[in-house]
């Protein structure tokens, strides 16, 4: 029964992920590795989403994504995945199957499903790179700390091509930044940008009060988006932004 659950699950998310919305880029995606505690599905010829797993007490187990921005032999890693074991078998997809360096890995904000297995990745020697206030939050909260800052804004090389992250205000939480990879219109909204339908979820660190105003900044400075990967659930295009301005006004 739990295999055939997880084969449906997986299925559910290929089938999703080609034909995701009318206003989205129609893209080929296709699961390319899958265990037990990782998933990692290709959206386009040089992005690809990683899913890991949260065990939380409100919302029971939380499938948490981040995104891979890849050019050559070169990735950007946006938010790690949850924890040691799960980082580790990504960085080895990475490294033997994509057969490519990672450049960076960039935690979006300083909770567990975005940094919960950055220990692996200084392990690794791959250099983070965080928001200031995420690394104060971080080092508050007593869990692992990128280990290089930037005040609000940071470009990075991925082959020939830029990863833009970027903070436009407070959210999810006080240090929410945005990725940015233009070669495919790609965008790691990470908790900021919530999924079509979902609740307002956790809101322990949240300003809701400014919350649609800093979404609706984002999508002012990139009205091109086709693939928006939101922290949880299930990725869409700028349909997602719109929706998450509407829940939060």
């Amino acid at each position: 029964m739990k295999s055939i659950s997880r084969f449906l699950f997986l299925l559910l998310i290929t089938t999703f992920a080609v034909c995701y919305s009318q206003k989205s880029v129609a893209v080929k995606s296709k699961i390319v590795y899958s265990s037990d505690d990782l998933i990692i599905i290709q959206l386009s010829e040089s992005v690809f989403q990683h899913i890991s797993y949260l065990q939380t007490d409100s919302f029971g187990k939380v499938e948490c994504n981040g995104m891979i921005a890849k050019d050559g032999n070169e990735t950007i890693i946006f938010d790690t995945p949850t924890n040691d074991k799960s980082s580790t078998e990504l960085i080895s997809f990475i490294k033997n199957n994509l057969h490519s360096k990672i450049n960076a890995v960039i935690p979006t904000h300083f909770h567990e499903d975005c940094l919960g297995g950055l220990k692996e990745f200084t392990k690794n020697n791959i250099p983070s790179y965080s928001n200031n206030k995420t690394i104060e939050l971080a080092k508050k909260a007593g869990v692992s700390i990128p280990n290089h800052g930037f005040e609000n804004s940071q470009v990075l090389k991925v082959g020939n091509q830029k990863v833009y992250i970027q903070f436009f205000g407070e959210g999810h939480t006080k240090d929410n930044v945005v990725g940015y990879f233009p070669k495919e219109k790609a965008m790691f909204g990470g908790c900021l940008i919530k999924e079509m339908n979902a609740t307002k979820g956790y809101l322990g660190d949240a300003n809701v009060k400014t919350w649609s105003t800093t979404v609706e900044k984002v999508k002012a400075k990139y009205p091109d988006a086709k693939i928006v990967i939101p922290g949880h659930g299930e990725i869409g295009g700028e349909e997602l932004l719109d929706y998450t301005i509407r829940l939060f006004k």
